[in-house]
């Protein structure tokens, strides 16, 4: 098991809701029978909706939590059985607001947590100078800056600094690009796909699909506290290849039209997104169909809609996300 460096099995955790005696309570699963394994040098993308299990699961990964059922091993430690042994093993940004002092400097905070880690005072300062260079601390005054004062890029970034402090063998990050611009992102995603290179175990969350495109190695769905897929991102392509997307940008004849589109493209896979004044509508459809989305769109136009631009998209990692999670948040 040592060649994995996380391995969950059939975890299952329940919140129990409801009154104080026993009759009374209820229980809802948050996770109902999760397996997955991550090995050494690899980044493997946990992806589903808000609710799905995701939090949970990172959570009973991090020792933070213990589940009801199910075993789980992080570097081959157990998280139960093993648990103080897990965490000199791991690094976790599960918040980028949670955890630190507010108002302590970013450069006093790595400081704090890093004597808390058991590093040398002489070591930890490399560290963190290291940790500078690889993801720009310095070159956006985080060290400096109190963390009150921080944007939600900086805290993003401080977040990940403290989460390879350490150098651990295994890494959890939950949207760890979140709040930060498209160059900051980027660089990011680079420091984290060295860090498997390195033959580090990285598990990362987020709602980026572009990012867990060009990150993952790997990728598990989680809907409804269950994986409903898991695969490499071509091998999780394949199963919608029989579908395409038929994608247009329309300028609505007025704000209130949801129910309008609805309405139109009723019994149709679509999803809306705004784009500033425009809306950029995606309709999936089997492949040869495609004519009657086109003419779905058509009928919009004689609604008022003005019809920008169109074009069909083989299916990508979105359209397979809204495929298995639809529906899939009740956990």
């Amino acid at each position: 098991m040592r060649e994995d460096g996380i391995v969950a099995e059939s975890l299952v955790k329940r919140y129990h809701i409801g009154g104080l005696l026993r009759r009374g309570r209820r229980y809802i699963e948050a996770l109902r029978g999760v397996s997955f394994r991550a090995r050494r040098g690899e980044v493997l993308g946990l992806l589903g909706p808000n609710g799905a299990g995701k939090t949970t699961t990172v959570k009973i990964l991090a020792t933070l939590l213990e589940p009801d059922e199910g075993d789980a091993w992080i570097a081959g430690f157990h998280v139960v059985k093993d648990r103080g042994l897990v965490r000199r093993n791991i690094g976790v940004m599960l918040s980028v607001e949670r955890g630190f002092y507010w108002k302590l400097t970013g450069r006093e905070n790595l400081v704090y947590f890093g004597l808390l880690y058991g590093i040398p005072r002489a070591k930890l300062d490399s560290r963190i100078r290291e940790l500078s260079d690889l993801i720009g601390l310095e070159e956006v005054g985080v060290l400096d800056k109190p963390f009150e004062e921080m944007s939600l890029g900086m805290k993003a970034r401080l977040g990940l600094a403290r989460a390879l402090l350490a150098d651990p063998e295994v890494i959890m990050l939950d949207e760890p690009s979140l709040g930060l611009d498209p160059a900051s992102a980027r660089r990011v995603r680079r420091v984290i796909r060295g860090l498997a290179e390195e033959g580090k175990t990285v598990l990362l969350t987020t709602h980026n699909m572009v990012e867990a495109e060009e990150v993952c190695d790997r990728i598990a769905f989680i809907a409804s506290g269950r994986i409903v897929a898991e695969g490499s991102v071509d091998e999780l392509k394949s199963i919608l290849s029989p579908i395409v997307s038929v994608v247009a940008r329309l300028l609505p004849p007025h704000n209130e039209v949801n129910g309008l589109l609805d309405k139109t493209l009723a019994g149709f896979d679509f999803s809306v997104r705004e784009r500033g004044e425009y809306l950029v509508v995606r309709i999936r459809v089997k492949r040869g169909e495609e004519h009657l989305a086109v003419e779905k769109l058509l009928s919009l136009v004689k609604d008022g809609f003005r019809l920008i631009e169109s074009r069909v998209e083989e299916p990508g990692l979105e359209d397979l996300y809204i495929a298995l999670t639809r529906g899939g948040s009740e956990a």
